[in-house]
């Protein structure tokens, strides 16, 4: 875990951890799905056939779940794909 997404600085697990005791569990679960499912978006390559795109498309309808419940809770908390296809 990193203390910003445009800064790379490893914060420890226990601060996380006490970071992740304030939040309520669904929003951590949000984090947690959004985060899985940006990196399973990014990992295809093109071309895709039929079942990578559906794969792909899959990710990213989890992750655009997970950011609503983010953006509710915290409009920066959201989780964007890293490169876009």
């Amino acid at each position: 875990m990193t203390a910003s997404p445009l800064i790379p600085v490893p914060i420890p697990d226990r601060v996380a951890a006490l970071i992740g005791s304030c939040m309520p569990i669904d929003i951590l679960q949000a984090e947690i799905d959004a985060e899985c499912a940006a990196r399973e978006a990014t990992r295809f390559r093109a071309p895709l056939c039929a079942e990578d795109r559906a794969d792909r498309e899959h990710a990213l309808s989890t992750l655009a779940m997970a950011n609503k419940i983010l953006a509710a809770y915290n409009p920066r908390l959201i989780i964007k794909p890293s490169r876009a296809h």
